[in-house]
This record gives structure tokens, C-alpha cells and sequence, in this order.
């Protein structure tokens, strides 16, 4: 009898099993957008046990485990050990049947650990006294598990205040594989709490250089510091907004927001959309004047329970999709940039997915000719990097777009142990393009061409697009 995850898992037909093993497979894997601590790579951590490695941090398996009606003390507690975690954790396990996290770990098991067995109450112990042994080998360091799945770059997520030691230790040291930093400037336009912006503004101030008293002091700053992200290797920005911003202003305007909210006075709505917009605007021509690519993660609603946020903080399963209209703003700012020929290469991710048809048509509007798929779709991201997720995210592509351009997967992940979620991927692309070749959707004469086109996808279209 097979193992649940075999080497043909999700592979239906011939000629999916064809594109994934003499194609997909065998690709390195560049991670342009994840989570990883960096100073964990950097000292080359190694994992106390299997519950450490799964569960500190990871709020999809918190929102599964509360649903299931387990405490929060063996979520997010510290008086729990990581064993009571796990248990409780395999507890859940087989009702998340339908649920990605029950492929994914179950992927994670057999990818990482060479294990084939279910998680369950049963086999748990086992399960974690044999991985928790591996881990405390070299060979599963966080950089053993990262050379383990053939990963060739990584991108972290990183603030323009972060000082990025650990990525210029990285640098020095010649580690083979380039852990390269992200330009993430969410808290530079978080003027929604005066006194947060304030604190934040003067470490930025700090770190930069730059005595920060106006408006333009702080796009010096930023820029001072976007200075020093690209020359320690970056070469994305990325952005976690709720919606696009591309309100009309003046510069005067922007600079009376920023002396109102600095002296600590809340900010009226229009003024938080006009900031923003500014503050998007500006950063999307720095990022096009040193040829980085711009990445947009937008519709998410955060921090739904106060009374958890209260207790908990951010980033621990609380957030959900939201349902903001936002193509006219998005067309205006694409538009406002390419007016003047400075639009970045850009990657649009969209966590609602009745934006997918919306999207897949809208980066059309701005493609130039200068590079291929210069305005990117992005792959399903967060509660839609699951099977249908990723395939309504790929349909709409093919449908409206060019999916053969499309620059692949993202982890979008704080674990060591995520980069199956490329396999998933993989498997789930060559599925699709193996069905249509099946059901004479595809000419079967051109599988060579379709063996490239995933081999494209999976690897080599990332490799030219960010020319890491």
C-alpha cells in the first residue's frame, strides 16, 4: 500500500507525472518573500525538538488548534512544554482533514524527515522522538534544512531601521546560499498612532543619521537607508497595505500630515490617505531608480479580537480576508508612475480571490515590452496557498495573462522546514498543465515546451526577473 504522500501525489495523469519528475522536480528553489529569522541563519540555529520547529510561531496551526477546540496555554503558552504543544497539535491533525496544513504536514514529514507515517494521537511520540533526533544533527540546522531543499536565495523581511548585521555577516562569511534582505517600510506610513509613528521616526532618525523635523527630512532618511539595503544585496521592496492608495495631494499638504502627526495630534482619514499615498508614490520611484522590483501584499484585515490582540499581540491567527475595492486606486498609482516611464517591476498579491480576474486584467494595462511579465501576478499567498487557491490563482493568470512569464512560489513563512511548499507548488502546476495536455486542452506534440515552461516557472523566471 502506498504512503499518503508518494512520489505521485497529486499527479493524475501521465503527463502531469511526466512535467513534475523530468522537470519541476529537479529545480533549485529561490524563496523571494518569506519570514526567516535571519540571525537564526546566521548562527545556524539548531532546533530543540520537532514541536519547536512546528509550532513557535506558526499561527495557521494555532487558528487550526483553538478551532478544535484546544487551549490557548498549548498555542501560545509559555508554561506548556513543546511536547504538550505537539500533542496536541497531532490531536488536530486528522480533522484538518481538507485543510492544507494536513498536505502540508504530512509533506513536511516525508520531504524533511524521510517519515511516511499519519500524524495522530498514536504515532506522535514516535514521530517526534525520531525527528526531534535528526534535528539535533548538522545536517538539520537551519541552514542543514535550507542546503537540504536545494535553496538557492532567500529574501527576508526586513525594516529600513534594521542595522541587517546578520545579512552582512552572511555576506562576509561567503555562505553559499544569498540570504538577501527585503525593503519593508510598512511602520514608515503607519501614521494611525502618533505616539508609535513618533517612537518610530526617531530610531529611523537614529539609524540614518538624518535629524528627522519635516517631511523631507524623512524621505532623506528613508533614502539613506535604502542607499545601505542595496548595497548589502537588496533588491525588493515589499508592502503590507490594506488597500492601494493614490489620493491627489500637494507636497505642502504632505508636509503639514507629517507635522501634525509627529506633534502627536491624530490624523482625519483623508489625511491618513493622502500620507500614504505619498508615501507609496515615493517609494515606488526609488525602488524603480535602482531597477528593484516592488511587491505588494494587499487585502488582509488584522488584529480581529481585541481582547487576544490585547493578550497576545500581532501575528497570532487573528487576522482574515477583507473586501476592499481597490481597482481605480490601484489603476491610478501603476498609472501615476508610468506616465513617466517610472514604474517598477512590480508583483501584485491579492488575498481576496474575487480580485483574481481583476488583478490577472489590470497588470495587462502596464505591461511595456521592456521585460517579460514585468507586472506580476503573485501566487496565492496566505489563506489562498492551498490547492484551490493556487489553481484559481493560476486559471485566472492563464486565462487573462501569459502563465508561461509567471515567476512562481513563495514560502511566505517563518519555518525552515516550509520549502515543500514549492514541491506543493510544483506538483499542483504540472497537474493542471498535465490535465489539459490529457483532455487535448494542450497539444501533446509540445511537451518539450511544456517541460521548459515549468522548469521556467519553477525556477529560472525568478533567477532572470530579481537578477539575483
Amino acid at each position: 500500500m502506498k504512503s499518503f504522500i508518494h512520489e505521485d501525489f497529486l499527479l493524475q495523469t501521465d503527463s502531469a507525472r511526466e512535467l513534475y519528475h523530468e522537470h519541476a522536480k529537479k529545480q533549485p528553489i529561490i524563496d523571494y518573500h518569506c519570514h526567516l529569522n535571519p540571525a537564526a541563519i546566521a548562527g545556524d540555529h539548531v532546533f530543540d525538538n520537532l514541536g519547536q520547529l512546528w509550532l513557535e510561531g506558526d499561527h495557521y496551526k494555532w487558528r487550526a488548534m483553538r478551532t478544535n477546540g484546544v487551549e490557548e496555554k498549548y498555542c501560545t503558552g509559555k508554561e506548556t512544554s513543546d511536547w504538550e504543544k505537539f500533542e496536541k497539535w497531532a490531536e488536530t491533525v486528522p480533522y484538518a482533514m481538507r485543510n492544507p496544513l494536513y498536505h502540508w504536514t504530512h509533506l513536511e514529514l516525508k520531504s524533511a524527515f524521510g517519515v511516511e507515517k499519519l500524524l495522530n494521537p498514536e504515532t506522535a511520540r514516535e514521530i517526534y522522538d525520531v525527528c526531534t533526533e535528526k534535528l539535533r544533527t548538522p545536517e538539520y540546522s537551519a541552514r542543514g534544512l535550507m542546503q537540504h531543499f536545494n535553496v538557492k536565495v532567500v529574501c527576508t523581511t526586513d525594516d529600513p531601521a534594521d542595522n541587517l548585521e546578520h545579512h552582512l555577516s552572511l555576506k562576509k562569511e561567503g555562505f553559499r546560499i544569498k540570504i538577501l534582505p527585503t525593503w519593508r517600510p510598512d511602520k514608515a506610513m503607519a501614521v494611525e498612532n502618533p505616539a508609535a509613528y513618533r517612537a518610530y521616526v526617531e530610531k529611523l532618525s537614529e539609524v540614518s543619521g538624518v535629524t528627522i523635523t519635516k517631511f523631507s527630512d524623512l524621505m532623506e532618511a528613508l533614502r539613506n537607508r535604502h542607499d545601505f539595503f542595496a548595497s548589502v544585496g537588496c533588491r525588493l521592496s515589499d508592502h503590507g497595505i490594506e488597500e492601494f492608495y493614490a489620493e491627489r495631494y500637494t507636497l505642502i499638504e504632505i508636509e503639514q500630515i507629517f507635522e501634525k502627526v509627529y506633534s502627536g495630534r491624530e490624523l482625519t482619514h483623508e489625511q491618513v490617505l493622502k500620507f500614504k499615498s505619498a508615501m507609496m508614490y515615493e517609494g515606488a520611484l526609488m525602488d524603480w531608480e535602482k531597477g528593484w522590483t516592488q511587491q505588494f501584499h494587499y487585502g488582509a484585515i488584522r488584529n480581529n479580537n481585541t481582547r487576544l490582540f490585547n493578550q497576545l499581540g500581532p501575528d497570532t491567527g487573528f487576522d482574515s480576508i477583507g473586501d476592499f475595492n481597490v481597482a481605480k486606486a490601484l489603476s491610478r498609482f501603476l498609472d501615476q508612475l508610468d506616465k513617466d516611464n517610472r514604474l517598477a517591476k512590480t508583483i501584485i498579491y491579492n488575498l481576496n480571490p474575487r480580485d483574481n480576474d481583476m488583478i490577472a486584467t489590470m497588470i495587462g494595462n502596464f505591461q511595456d515590452g521592456s521585460v517579460p511579465g514585468k507586472i506580476q501576478f503573485g501566487s496565492g499567498w496566505w489563506f489562498l496557498d492551498q490547492k484551490t487557491g493556487m489553481e484559481a490563482q493560476m486559471n485566472s493568470l492563464s486565462n487573462l495573462g501569459l502563465l508561461s512569464r509567471f515567476v512562481g512560489m513563495i514560502t511566505d513563512s517563518r519555518s525552515f522546514v516550509s520549502y515543500p511548499r514549492h514541491e506543493y507548488f510544483r506538483r499542483i502546476l504540472c497537474n493542471l498543465i498535465g490535465n489539459d495536455v490529457e483532455n487535448g486542452l494542450l497539444p501533446a506534440s509540445e511537451m518539450t515546451f511544456l517541460g521548459e515552461m515549468v522548469e521556467n516557472i519553477s525556477y529560472h523566471n525568478a533567477n532572470q526577473f530579481f537578477q539575483f
